[in-house]
Formats: C-alpha cells, structure tokens, sequence
C-alpha cells in the first residue's frame, strides 16, 4: 500500500486507482464491522467532503477522495498511533470484508453510489461525543454510527 498523493499529471486510471484503494482500506478501518449500508454511509461522507471542495474551489481537508481520507486526524484509521494503521496497511484482496470495502469505493469513486446520510461530511461512533458533535443533531443514524450534514 502506497499512501502518498498521487501527482497532478498522473493518468486518470492511475488516481482512479489510487482512490479506490486508500477509500477501500479507510472503509476497512472505519466500518468493517458494519453492514453493507452503514460502509457506504462513510463512503458517502468521503464523497460529500469531496464534492464540497468542488464547490468551494478547495477546501482544507482536500480536493480527492484519497487528499480527504489521508487528511491527518480525520479518520482515526489512518493516523499512526491507531491500532487500525497496522491492519489497512497490510490487508490484501482476497479478505473477504476487504474485498466487500473494495467493492463500495469503486462504486463510490464511479460515482455509482447513493448516499443514505443526506449529505453527512461528518459521523462519529456512537457513545462518543467529539467537541465538534456537541449542540448539533445527527442527520442519520446508521448502524453503530451518527452522521451530521450541519458542521461547517
């Protein structure tokens, strides 16, 4: 697994790809214990914060689906200290909770999925309350996850 960017002049196959993979390991990270909805609800959450830097010209956690997944301190599963690092640094096609993660990015970056959380660009477990979270109400619950579309 490669998680450095990908540059600007690379063929689209090639960030394809790349955004396939690194939205497929952070589902792993992120949701692996969920059913299928609740994987393409974190999915979706990536695609919305996508689509938000569109409009905006940019925006701070990143203009592609692998910018805002690599985006330090937004999804636990990436960052170093994580147990989960270790794991999507190392699972392979052929897991079959992988290769289910695999299958939802590449509808997710084809742009082949809908979004059940009604534009989420945030969630959280549920049981936890992040400082961003408090005074707001989720937009969906879905599995063991609240989503929110009120944040920025």
């Amino acid at each position: 697994m490669d998680d450095r960017p990908i540059p600007d002049g690379a063929p689209a196959a090639r960030h394809r790809a790349h955004d396939i993979d690194i939205l497929a390991r952070t589902l792993f990270g992120e949701a692996r214990g969920e059913r299928r909805t609740g994987q393409e609800a974190v999915a979706a959450v990536v695609l919305n914060r996508v689509a938000r830097a569109e409009r905006l010209g940019g925006y701070w956690w990143g203009r592609t689906v692998a910018e805002v997944c690599l985006k330090p301190w937004q999804f636990s599963c990436w960052n170093a200290d994580d147990p989960n690092r270790e794991r999507i640094a190392t699972v392979a096609e052929g897991h079959p909770a992988f290769d289910q993660c695999r299958a939802i990015a590449a509808k997710a970056v084809d742009g082949r999925l809908d979004d059940p959380t009604s534009g989420a660009t945030h969630y959280h477990a549920l049981g936890l309350v992040p400082r961003w979270a408090r005074d707001r109400t989720p937009c969906a619950i879905i599995g063991r996850h609240l989503f929110y579309n009120d944040v920025e």
